[in-house]
This record gives structure tokens, C-alpha cells and sequence, in this order.
């Protein structure tokens, strides 16, 4: 087995390798305005690292989610080129998942993620491994989450809605990559990569829009 996990649905532009056993090497770097820039060279970079090739890779893992879209679908595309280009399958993994796999609590908690315009993505976990509501986009004012501790960048950026806050603040996909890795190997079957948008894209057409075609 050699997994190649990525994920850009967070400001985090992140690429890992895992042979089966453990993460053989990952790369980080977060900015939210260059995931299209950053990806590939991450991809080569975690690579070189390894000294291993593409044609290596027997499996792709990808975060599908949620985040923002135009972050999301440049991971989310380039795990789909890569698959149909090798030969391999895609998995999709959620990138709350992967946040809270990486997390050091024992019992229940909350991950959430900034989705800007003042509210996070979130869902709750029961454990690291066990997410027990669907992701959803909220204003963190409206949740009730009864002091639960929570981690990821949307729980650090509002305190008053999660006054224990803790880290990682973003995903990594070494996180993914090790989260995958553990399902199958327990012979679990993952899904493709399905995106979580949760919500319509920035761009929209405007209202009263007419196509103009020359006669």
C-alpha cells in the first residue's frame, strides 16, 4: 500500500505519504489564496522526500470537505487526475475527519473550521474516530454545544462560542492519510470523493442576466 492523501478544503495546502504502517513523509504550508499554486509542487516535494514516484502510489486519499469552493475543488480535481492518470482509486475522506483523528481528546468533542462570513463548519465526535452528527455550516453564536471542547481554526477564532478551544487548527494530510490507511486495513470500504460544499459558491450569475448572441 502507498497512499497519496491530500486536502485543500481548509487554508492548508497539505500533501502526505503513507506505505501502510506510517506517514514516510508530509508537507504543510497554509495559504488561502495559492492552494491551485502550491498543490503540485507539495505533491513532487513529499515525493522526493519519500524517493519514490508518482506510479508508485497505489491509492489516492482526498479531503472532500467542507470548505470553501474554490479551495475544495483544486484538491478534490487534482485527486480525480491522478487517479484516472495512474489507475488507482480515490477515496474521499471528510476533512473534519481528518482534524479530529489528529486530536489528543478522550471523550466528546466538537471540530470546527472556519467557513468565513462569521461562521464555521462543524459536526460533533464521540472520539477521535467517531463522528456522531453530519457537517454543518452555523454561526457559532447559534450552537449549543455545552462547553464541549472543540478543535480546529473555527473554534480558535470564536472563544465565546468555544471557550475550550484547542489545536490542531487545520487539517493535515498526514491525518487523512493515517485515518485511511486504519479503515482499510479493517477491511472498510471508503466512499469517492463526494464534496461538502454546504453552500452555494461566492460567484453567482446575476439576476436579469441575458445572453447576448450576434445575429
Amino acid at each position: 500500500m502507498l497512499l497519496l492523501a491530500l486536502d485543500t478544503a481548509t487554508p492548508a495546502v497539505t500533501v502526505a505519504l503513507h506505505d501502510g504502517t506510517s506517514v514516510i513523509a508530509s508537507s504543510s504550508q497554509v495559504d488561502a489564496r495559492r492552494h491551485g499554486e502550491l498543490l503540485l509542487p507539495a505533491v513532487d516535494r513529499v515525493l522526493a522526500e519519500a524517493d519514490l514516484r508518482l506510479d508508485a502510489v497505489t491509492g489516492i486519499v482526498v479531503g472532500a470537505g467542507p470548505g470553501p469552493y474554490t479551495g475544495l475543488r483544486v484538491g478534490l480535481m487534482t485527486a480525480d487526475t491522478f487517479g484516472l492518470a495512474l489507475g488507482v482509486p480515490v477515496y474521499g475522506l471528510c476533512t473534519l475527519d481528518g482534524l479530529a483523528y489528529a486530536a489528543d481528546i478522550e471523550g466528546p468533542f466538537v471540530v470546527a473550521t472556519d467557513a468565513r462570513r462569521k461562521e464555521v463548519y462543524w459536526a460533533r465526535y464521540a472520539d477521535p474516530r467517531t463522528r456522531v452528527s453530519e457537517p454543518a455550516v452555523d454561526r457559532p453564536a447559534d450552537l449549543d454545544l455545552g462547553g464541549l471542547p472543540a478543535v480546529g481554526a473555527g473554534a480558535l477564532l470564536y472563544p465565546d462560542s468555544f471557550p475550550d478551544a484547542r489545536a490542531p487548527e487545520h487539517v493535515s494530510a498526514a491525518s487523512l492519510a493515517s485515518l485511511a490507511a486504519e479503515r482499510l486495513a479493517a477491511g472498510e470500504e471508503l466512499p469517492a470523493p463526494r464534496p461538502l460544499y454546504l453552500r452555494r459558491p461566492d460567484a453567482q450569475v446575476p439576476k436579469n442576466y441575458k445572453v447576448v448572441t450576434p445575429k
